[in-house]
C-alpha cells in the first residue's frame, strides 16, 4: 500500500465522518447511560455505511455513470429528510419529558429508553451520514479493485474511531443536561440535515 493511497484514503474518511461525528454526539446525548458494547454497534454501523458508499460509487462510475448523474442532485434531500424525521421525534420525546418534569411527574427511566435508537432509526443515520461518500468512488475511479479495497477500509475505520469518541462526548455532556439532551440531541440531527441541504442545493 502506497503512502499517498494512505494519507488520502485517511483524510477522506475524516472529512466523511464529520456528520456521523455530530450525529454520535446527538446519540450519546440521547442515551446518558449508553454502554460499551452499544457504543461499537452505533459506531460501527456508521463505519459499515462509510465503508460500503465508496465502494458502491466506485462500482457504479465504471457501471451506470449517468445514473448516478441523476441521482446525484438527490442526496442532499435525502439526508434532510432522514435526519429531519430522526431529529423531530428525538425532540417531540424530549419536549414531552420536560413537561412532565415540569408538571412534578414522577421520575424514571423513560428519558434512556425512549431516547434509545431502533434498529431502523439507526439505519437511516447511516445513509443519511454516508450517502454523500457515494462521489468518493468517483474521486477513486483510477484505482484497481484492491486499492479501492483498501480505501474504502481505511475510511470505514477513520469513520469507527470518530464515531466512538463522538458518543463518548456525547454521552458525557447527556450526563451533565439530564432532561434536556433528547431536545439538544434532536436539535443537533435537524441542524445536520440542513447543512447537508444547504451545501449540496447551494455550494
Amino acid at each position: 500500500m502506497s503512502t499517498e493511497l494512505l494519507i488520502t484514503s485517511v483524510l477522506l474518511g475524516v472529512g466523511l465522518a464529520m456528520d456521523a461525528f455530530s450525529v454520535s454526539i446527538a446519540n450519546g446525548l440521547a442515551d446518558s447511560g449508553m454502554k460499551k458494547g452499544r457504543m461499537f454497534s452505533i459506531a460501527g454501523t456508521f463505519a459499515g455505511f462509510q465503508f460500503m458508499m465508496p465502494m458502491i460509487g466506485w462500482l457504479l462510475v465504471t457501471e451506470a455513470a449517468r445514473l448516478f448523474k441523476w441521482f446525484s442532485p438527490l442526496i442532499p434531500w435525502i439526508a434532510l429528510i432522514l435526519l429531519l424525521i430522526i431529529g423531530g421525534g428525538l425532540l417531540k420525546d424530549g419536549i414531552e419529558e420536560l413537561r412532565e418534569s415540569k408538571a412534578g411527574g414522577p421520575e424514571d427511566d423513560r428519558s434512556s429508553e425512549t431516547a434509545k435508537l431502533t434498529f431502523w432509526a439507526l439505519m437511516m443515520q447511516g445513509v443519511a451520514t454516508s450517502i454523500d461518500a457515494l462521489s468518493v468512488g468517483f474521486t477513486t475511479a483510477h484505482y484497481n479493485s484492491m486499492q479501492a479495497l483498501v480505501s474504502s477500509l481505511i475510511i470505514g475505520a477513520v469513520t469507527l474511531f470518530i464515531c466512538l469518541a463522538g458518543l463518548r462526548i456525547g454521552r458525557r455532556l447527556g450526563e451533565l443536561l439530564a432532561g434536556r439532551a433528547s431536545i439538544l440531541g434532536g436539535l443537533i440531527l435537524i441542524g445536520i440535515g440542513l447543512e447537508i441541504w444547504v451545501k449540496g442545493v447551494f455550494f
